[in-house]
């Protein structure tokens, strides 16, 4: 990619997910599938390992297959579900079931046929998913009798709330229904209680489906492995062009699972990037929302002071209701009597800022013109530079404090005395199956320098300050209501400063790789990023499912 304003001298390591295509390369606003592109035009990724060695298909359907087998063989009553649910958002799904179109049951059981059908094992694979909820048929079930039971009292069902609805945890956050492994080998028995933000989402209905695969330690491990890949969970692969197109990372699992509609939706996680790439990449909805806003105890961390979950899903609503949920008792983001206004939600009048250099890029080009069309207001910014040297060391130095802590106080108590070194000397042990790609990013941490309490607060203080000075100062200096930018291309100062950001579906470039236009707001006004992004959705329509994985 060449070097842009989005970069401002920054080197934000394999934290922010490796990028490579070029900003300004021919695009198109048709989708050119995959079965259009001759082999001679296209250069496949180079994988070292494709699929997991240490799972397989039976081993993620471990007590589950009978159902879907049996489920499956109902041809019939799964065509008329593809019609019911493929691309349908939460309102749409809760309203059909509630007409008795179909029952929570059979959305659990509908996802499950699709995993079971596509994920592994077969020319489509993408290897998007580590482990299965096998409960959730169960509870889909009770959730069922809990309507039933509402609609004989007489009780309202809300459209527009989570319950019942199928979703994947990216596999770095805790839920008692299955381990969580971060991907790493090491963490197969990592047994362990509900993150917060998972019992939150329980609490308001979720079923939590399953774990979705994530390039390794949420990319803070190898170095010089490709995104998606995790050793329990093999290489994840991009369902609109498999082995050619990069998933991003390192929520990648996360992306692919949603873009393929292997569940309602997910939960991602981001340092830098980890939402907004694969959600870029993936043609879906990705929300990096401000750190704080999702409580992360139970999370394996990178950087307890830049990490947080977000919601990755296929349309804005989605992305506000899970979002509320993942919060619990803390209260909305966008309160939800508020949240079926966003389908009139509107762009006019808003000021946005945009990278002028970005406007080579004729996706962008046209996203910006579609914003001019509903009256948005249009500011291109001035170059300015910024320093933030460091980002590296931080992340070092964090890890090598909040990992050991996790596992004192979050994983099981097999791991209550492991740290960063533990986890490497445990990965020599099967180096060729546990760390194909090796570990430098980890041997970084090891080697990272001491410094005080009072020395790194200073330090990270100060980085902090130089990026919210920095795009702070965009806001002010053009009284900005946002700024757009491409896929993750401005994620390290938006992460470094605290700056919420939203990728939604821009198109899809001539080879058919799809881009994200980035929503980046100030700190804490993460609703007014979902009031704009609906509005573009609304107006653009630009997501569409991948072509080899719509039945």
């Amino acid at each position: 990619m060449k070097k842009s304003i989005a970069f401002l001298a920054i080197t934000l390591v394999l934290a922010s997910c490796k990028t490579s295509r070029d900003s300004s390369a021919p695009a198109t606003t048709t989708t050119a599938v995959e079965q259009s592109i001759t082999t001679d035009s296209v250069q496949e990724l180079e994988f070292k390992v494709l699929d997991s060695k240490y799972i397989t298909r039976d081993d993620v359907f471990e007590n589950i297959a009978p159902a879907v087998i049996e489920f499956a063989d109902n041809s019939n009553r799964i065509e008329t579900l593809n019609k019911l649910v493929l691309e349908k958002n939460i309102p749409q799904l809760q309203e059909a079931i509630y007409k008795g179109a179909l029952t929570h049951e059979e959305l659990v059981l509908f996802y499950l046929h699709r995993i079971y059908k596509y994920d592994r094992n077969n020319n489509l694979s993408l290897n998007s998913i580590i482990a299965l909820n096998p409960r959730a048929i169960d509870q889909a079930r009770l959730v069922d009798q809990q309507l039933r039971d509402d609609k004989a009292a007489g009780k309202r069902w809300d459209f527009y709330a989570i319950t019942g609805m199928p979703i994947l945890l990216k596999d770095n956050i805790n839920t008692v229904d299955l381990p969580t492994t971060a991907g790493a080998a090491v963490l197969i028995e990592n047994q362990t209680n509900d993150a917060v933000l998972v019992e939150n989402m329980k609490e308001a209905g979720a079923i939590i489906l399953g774990k979705a695969n994530l390039s390794e330690w949420a990319y803070f491990f190898c170095g010089d492995c490709p995104s998606g890949y995790s050793a329990v969970g093999g290489q994840t692969l991009n369902p609109y062009y498999r082995k050619v197109f990069d998933t991003g990372g390192s929520s990648s699992g996360s992306g692919v699972a949603v873009a393929a509609n292997f569940a309602v939706a997910a939960v991602g996680s981001e340092t830098s990037g980890s939402i907004l790439s694969p959600a870029s990449q993936n043609s879906v909805v990705g929300l990096k929302p401000t750190v704080g806003t999702i409580a992360g105890q139970g999370v394996v961390p990178i950087s307890s002071y830049l990490d947080t979950a977000g919601p990755m899903t296929k349309n804005v609503i989605d992305a506000a209701i899970l979002l509320n949920a993942m919060r619990g008792a803390s209260g909305d983001v966008l309160p939800a009597e508020k949240i079926p206004a966003l389908a009139q939600a509107s762009l006019s009048g808003k000021r946005f800022g945009v990278f002028t250099n970005y406007l080579n890029n004729p996706l962008y080009a046209a996203a910006i013109a579609i914003i001019k069309e509903q009256n948005g207001e249009i500011v291109e910014l001035p170059e300015k530079q910024i320093q933030l040297a460091g980002f590296l060391k931080l992340l070092n130095a964090d890890m090598k404090q909040d990992l050991p802590r996790y596992f004192r106080e979050e994983a099981a108590s097999t791991y209550q005395n492991w740290d960063v070194e533990r986890v490497m000397q445990e990965n020599r042990k099967d180096s060729i199956n546990s760390m194909p790609y090796g570990q430098r990013l980890f041997q970084g941490i090891v080697d990272e320098p001491a410094m005080t309490p009072q020395e790194f607060a200073a330090f990270k203080s100060n980085m902090t300050q130089k990026a919210q000075d920095y795009l702070n100062g965009y806001f002010k200096d053009h009284q900005l209501d946002g700024i757009l930018s491409i896929n993750n291309y401005t994620a390290g100062v938006a992460a470094v400063g605290f700056f919420p950001a939203m990728s939604i579906p821009m198109g899809y470039d001539a080879s058919g790789e799809p881009y994200g236009l980035t929503f980046i707001a100030p700190t804490g006004k993460d609703k007014n990023i979902f009031e704009w992004a609906a509005a573009y959705e609304r107006v653009s329509k630009k997501r569409q499912a991948p072509v080899n994985y719509q039945n």
